[in-house]
Formats: C-alpha cells, structure tokens, sequence
C-alpha cells in the first residue's frame, strides 16, 4: 500500500509541476475557464472514442484540445468579451461529455472518472511515462522565450497547453487538472509570490489531501479538488477581508 501512496503523490507533484506554470499564465491573463473549458473538450474527446470504439483514443482528445486551444487563442483578439465565450466552450464540452456518455452502459461510471478520477490506481508506467512527457514538455516550454514573433508565441504556449491537458484529463479527470492549475496559481499571485510557493503550496495541499483521503476511504480525485478549492478560497477571502 505505501508503494501505492508514493506513485500517487509522484503523479500529483508531476500534475502540479507543469500545471502551476500554466495556472500563472491563466489567471494573469484573467481567462481562468480556459483551463477547464479546454480539459472539458478534452473529456469530449475521449468520451466520443469510448462510445465509437469502445476504448479512450489519446489522439481523438487531443484534437479536441487543439481546437478548444485554438478557440482560445483567437478570441484573445476580443479579450473584453473573450471569458464569456470560453465559458461557453466549457459548457459545450461539457454539455458534450453527458449526450455522448448517456448512449453509453457505462455512462454515469465514465462521467465520473473523467470529472475526477481516483490516482491511486494509476498504473506506475503511466506515471513514468507522463513524467517524461512533462519534461518534454518543460524543456519546450522554456524555449518559448527565443521565439520572437507574437502569433507564434501564442500557437506554441496554447498547443502545449492542450498537450499537457490530454495527457492529464486522461489520467485524473477536468476537475482535478482545474484545481490543480488554478488554485496553486491563485494562492501564489494574491501574496505576489511566484512559480516555487505555487509548488511548494500545491505539494502541501497534494500530500495532506492523498494522505487525509486513504484514511478516511474518500474519493482522491474528488477530496484533492474539494481541498484546493476550500483551502484556496478561504486564503483568498482573508487577504480580501484582512489584507494580509
């Protein structure tokens, strides 16, 4: 069972580790639904290959994501009306994932698992895998700097944004790539700190909600996203309330 812990915690320090770099990004430009309005197209994806072919299709979902990446980026040519239109796509898709899932037997256990899925079960070559994805995918990220011409910038930021998301959503679910994105990076920028506290506060919150959910028999998936949003809420009000 301790071998269990530890590969889940890995995954949820993995998740953080990118996903808090693209949550200070988001929350800086103030298109907080692009996270989950592209994570629920995603689940789109995957939830029209379980009902065509009986099994996830990695590739399906990522075209998804592309496109609600797209969307995104190019509704930043209208940023004063751009949130309103991404929380439009995140009710499409997700609006998507329960007409496609409703033809299925499956439906209601498929539903859940792609809102939030529980990482303890998440095999340990998946975890290896998505590690060297990530760095992959961090190394890419740092290029972005000597890119120089804005629309690139722009197509490179929000394609690698989809690809993280795929591989994600696929492994825990919308919700918990949500959290994980958002509040880290919320929680950081309010006390004007940067991307190490996102970690460090993130890795906190992972380790006491894996830990608090085996206890008590609790969902992970769910009890992770339910401990980032109380915890994050309650910390945003006080600097609202108390200026701390």
């Amino acid at each position: 069972m301790a071998d269990i812990m530890i590969q889940s915690l890995l995954l949820s320090f993995m998740l953080l580790g990118i996903h808090a770099y693209f949550g200070l990004e988001i929350v800086r430009r103030g298109i907080i639904f692009t996270d989950i309005a592209v994570a629920q197209l995603s689940a789109a994806g995957l939830a029209l290959s379980l009902l065509l072919f009986n099994e996830p299709s990695q590739l399906l979902s990522l075209a998804f994501a592309l496109l609600g990446s797209l969307l995104v980026a190019l509704s930043q040519r209208k940023r004063e009306y751009s949130e309103a239109f991404i929380g439009l796509l995140y009710a499409l898709g997700f609006s998507s994932v329960v007409l496609v899932l409703s033809r299925s037997p499956k439906g209601m256990e498929e539903f859940l698992r792609l809102t939030a899925s529980d990482i303890l079960f998440v095999p340990r070559e998946e975890i290896l895998k998505t590690g060297l994805l990530f760095l992959a995918f961090g190394v890419l990220l740092y290029l972005r700097r000597f890119i120089k011409n804005e629309v690139l910038r722009e197509i490179h930021f929000f394609s690698l944004f989809a690809l993280t998301v795929t591989t994600s959503v696929k492994l825990v679910g919308v919700l918990v790539v949500f959290s994980m994105l958002v509040a880290p990076a919320l929680v950081s920028l309010i006390f004007g700190r940067g991307l190490i506290f996102a970690w460090i506060y993130g890795a906190i919150l992972n380790t006491a909600g894996t830990l608090t959910s085996f206890w008590l028999d609790l969902p992970t998936g769910f009890f992770l996203v339910f401990i980032h949003a109380f915890v994050s809420a309650l910390l945003f009000l006080a600097k609202v309330s108390l200026r701390v």
